[in-house]
């Protein structure tokens, strides 16, 4: 009777979506967090097994994926990728754009705290060009040991051009070694209600739910204008491309991508979750096949709000002066520098320093903003991640809209 009783309850859980499963196991968290603390951190091993699943399956899905997409590209098909990366540029600059209008809006002053949080930040532009360059042409393997995005898509898209040439059955044997890893993947996101739930039971333990009083405006900040970019500024370019309303797969973008993203903080291993989304809304393959794992690095919209809105609350602490033009500048200018870091959880943190430096702040004080970010991290990385990967998708569905627009107008 009790099996059977089990049967019963859970059965409607396991046969839900994994968007109500996943909401399920942050609920559960929450109220483990609440009633047994002690419980709830033990449960911590979840989330941590779960992320580091993620985080090993990612890099060779990258790798694999994008080298087959390019390897069995049809000769005769368009890819749209250039209308996708235009969308991805130009969301990222009016994501800094709005960062900075919003902090000169509502400036911001933080209590900045000394903490050896952050280490290895780059000392300037120069820099982190350089390090982008030698991330290119690092060892392959050690690029995929080390999560070296760049670097993976710099091996896969020469493999992938150069397999182009290699008779039928070479590219069968990667299209299929590409079929088994998203398997793999797929195995591993269904997991998610269950590490969810470890990931929030010991957040929420161990911080509080108000632990994060003293930065309400910051994050409020922060919050505010990535819920901007996400329902005003991607629809209305999504509108551009379809010419119709944008906010049904806007919305659905939020509700399948974002979500999962939200509570997995990376970008990369939310990529078999937007790649099913393409397929079920049955856009070209040989289109989001390559546009989905590259914008997992290259789309950093959020990035650019993080740095921005940070950096700036920084300046009004210490009282500088810094002009809104130089302002957007500098914030897209280490946004694109921080391509290389947005499948990292927290990576676009590391890039602060690097923007306070061109606004002439002392790097001992940027290392404490990059403390404060670490702070409000629990829920500015996971915002971050949400807008980054639902606009993967969202972009690369527009652009195949548009495309079949077109062929259909011609």
């Amino acid at each position: 009777m009790p099996k059977r009783v089990l049967i019963k309850v859970m059965t409607p859980f396991l046969e839900a979506s994994l968007v109500k499963q996943i909401l399920i196991g942050l609920v559960l968290g929450v109220a483990l967090a609440m009633m047994a603390p002690a419980a709830a951190v033990s449960t911590g091993l979840l989330g941590s097994v779960f992320v580091s699943a993620l985080k090993a399956v990612a890099p060779i899905l990258v790798f694999v994926l994008v080298m087959s997409a390019i390897a069995n590209q049809d000769m005769e098909s368009k890819a749209h990728i250039k209308p996708i990366i235009v969308l991805y540029l130009i969301g990222t600059f009016c994501a800094a754009a709005l960062a900075v209008c919003a902090s000169y809006m509502f400036p911001t002053q933080i209590h900045l705290v000394t903490t050896d949080a952050a280490a290895n930040a780059p000392g300037g532009v120069g820099e982190v060009l350089k390090n982008v360059l030698f991330n290119i042409v690092d060892n392959p393997i050690r690029a995929l040991s080390n999560g070296n995005y760049i670097g993976i898509l710099a091996w896969a898209i020469g493999l992938g051009i150069a397999l182009r040439h290699a008779n039928d059955t070479s590219r069968q044997f990667v299209a299929d070694l590409s079929m088994g890893i998203e398997y793999v993947v797929r195995c591993v996101i269904r997991c998610a209600p269950i590490g969810i739930f470890g990931l929030v039971a010991e957040t929420v333990a161990t911080t509080g739910l108000e632990s994060m009083a003293s930065y309400v405006q910051l994050l409020a900040v922060l919050l505010g204008v990535m819920a901007f970019v996400a329902l005003i500024v991607n629809p209305l370019l999504v509108w551009f491309c379809i010419r119709k309303n944008p906010y049904p797969l806007t919305l659905a973008c939020l509700r399948e991508s974002g979500v999962t993203a939200f509570f997995t903080r990376s970008s990369a291993a939310n990529i078999p979750v937007n790649m099913a989304m393409c397929r079920r809304l049955d856009l070209d393959e040989g289109t989001y096949s390559i546009s989905i794992p590259l914008g997992a690095t290259i789309n950093m919209a959020g990035a650019a709000i993080t740095i921005t809105v940070l950096t700036l609350a920084a300046a009004f602490s210490l009282g500088i002066q810094v002009d809104f033009a130089t302002a957007v500048l500098l914030s897209v200018v280490a946004s694109v520098c921080a391509c290389g870091a947005s499948g990292v959880p927290g990576g676009s943190l590391m890039l602060i320093p690097l923007a306070c430096g061109l606004f002439g702040i002392d790097g001992s004080v940027a290392m404490q903003v990059v403390a404060v970010g670490f702070i409000i991290g629990v829920l500015q990385d996971s915002a971050e991640t949400a807008l980054n990967s639902s606009s993967d998708v969202l972009f690369t569905a527009a652009a195949c809209m548009r495309a079949e627009r077109q062929e259909g107008n011609n």
